[in-house]
């Protein structure tokens, strides 16, 4: 008798227990969080930029590249989710000696981050919602490739800084985002996330666009009217930063970027 009962357990779903403290060290974790209606779970996160409102009373435990390990801990925490730059080599070790579970998310391509969705979600306890969200952003974007395909995509420069320049390169999400509304990052050969390029790099690659984050940003290009984005006048401002936060709403930022790239 003692046998069959243990082959019937060992044959029944194993249930994982949604974690209910749960702390984000990343702005776009929390945001995933909170897309996922599980703000009420999320008992610490990181500070940088604006909070939504939904997320202001919940505890800071730092901010990228300076976590305050003693909050943290004190907080109590059944899962971390984790931007894999977001904290030092040595504190992600001792936050795996003390035991706390850690989920690291980084999507680099627009599947991931769907994959992520469901990943996260299934672990809060949402799993109907994760699977949901992840089924809206592959529908749509599969919807706006065919919308703003291009036989010859345009010459794509985003640019994230000035001073010094950064770029993104082809391993960043945002290099898909470009993708999918009929361009291509002329960086795009770059592995590094966020390389430092110079003025002459971008003269040699010559974008046909050039997307930047202010009109101040973009009025430096100017100078340099042998650009074909300066002779076709395709100097665009980034509509929405959210490209910069992969969770969910980098989709609505996404549709913007594509209405600007027409």
């Amino acid at each position: 008798m003692r046998i069959g009962w243990l082959l019937f357990a060992l044959c029944l779903p194993v249930v994982s227990v949604a974690a209910e403290r749960v702390i984000s060290l990343a702005p776009s974790l929390s945001e995933i969080v909170l897309e996922l209606d599980a703000a009420g779970q999320l008992v610490g996160m990181f500070d940088g930029g604006d909070r939504p409102a939904a997320l202001a009373d919940v505890p800071s435990v730092g901010r990228i590249g300076q976590l305050e390990m003693e909050t943290l801990l004190a907080l109590e925490p059944t899962l971390v989710l984790l931007w894999p730059d977001s904290v030092s080599q040595a504190q992600l070790r001792q936050l795996r000696q003390f035991g706390v579970e850690i989920l690291v998310a980084r999507p680099d391509s627009l599947e991931r981050l769907a994959q992520e969705l469901e990943l996260i979600g299934a672990r809060l306890g949402r799993a109907d919602k994760g699977q949901a969200l992840a089924r809206r952003l592959r529908e749509r974007v599969a919807q706006l490739r065919q919308l703003h395909a291009r036989e010859r995509p345009w010459r794509v420069f985003y640019q994230i800084w000035d001073k010094p320049l950064y770029t993104v390169g082809g391993r960043q999400i945002i290099s898909e985002a470009i993708a999918v509304c009929g361009g291509r990052n002329v960086f795009e050969d770059l592995p590094v996330a966020a390389p430092q390029v110079s003025v002459e790099a971008v003269l040699a690659r010559d974008p046909e666009v050039i997307l930047a984050g202010s009109d101040a940003q973009l009025d430096g290009w100017k100078a340099w009217p042998r650009l074909a984005a300066v002779r076709e006048g395709r100097l665009l401002q980034v509509p929405d930063k959210g490209l910069e936060r992969p969770s969910f709403q980098m989709l609505g930022a996404i549709e913007r970027l594509c209405d600007v790239m027409r």
